[in-house]
């Protein structure tokens, strides 16, 4: 954690952040992650919302690449830093002890979930079905010797 995020954290960014992770966990084959002590809500392994709550307020950022042009309008809101930006990703910032708006945040998750999905789960978030079953991974075998090292065990 930086020096500038100690501290005590906002209640107010704490509930938006537990709300909105809530949400996105809702959607068909969602995942928690924490990487760099944020939550990174992911489906298949991709990212589609990160959640951020630390002593200067609130973010989340998406990937919105037909809400994206309007977002930006909002002084909330700006191209998501580490070249996210240039890919359609929006970073929206709160300060502490101030309420997001809940309902246009969850409509910006849902765009960023359609975004990254794969189909079939796009398919059962539209029918409102649980996530496809996963084919579980077959353990890989080791390598079959070959070489001097084959020889060795051979002989």
């Amino acid at each position: 954690m930086t020096k500038e995020y100690a501290g005590p954290v906002s209640p107010v960014s704490k509930h938006a952040q537990i709300k909105l992770r809530d949400y996105a966990m809702g959607f068909p084959g969602a995942t928690e992650h924490t990487p760099w002590g944020e939550i990174a809500v992911k489906v298949k392994g991709k990212v589609f919302v990160f959640l951020s709550c630390h002593t200067k307020g609130f973010s989340m950022s998406v990937k919105l690449p037909q809400a994206g042009a309007d977002a930006l309008d909002r002084e909330f809101a700006a191209p998501t830093g580490y070249g996210l930006g240039k890919s359609g990703w929006v970073s929206s910032t709160f300060e502490p002890g101030v309420e997001p708006p809940y309902e246009l945040m969850k409509q910006w998750i849902e765009e960023s979930y359609r975004t990254i999905a794969p189909a079939k789960f796009v398919q059962a978030l539209d029918a409102g079905t649980p996530a496809p079953a996963q084919k579980p991974r077959k353990a890989k075998a080791p390598p079959a010797a070959t070489g001097k090292s084959a020889r060795k065990l051979k002989g």
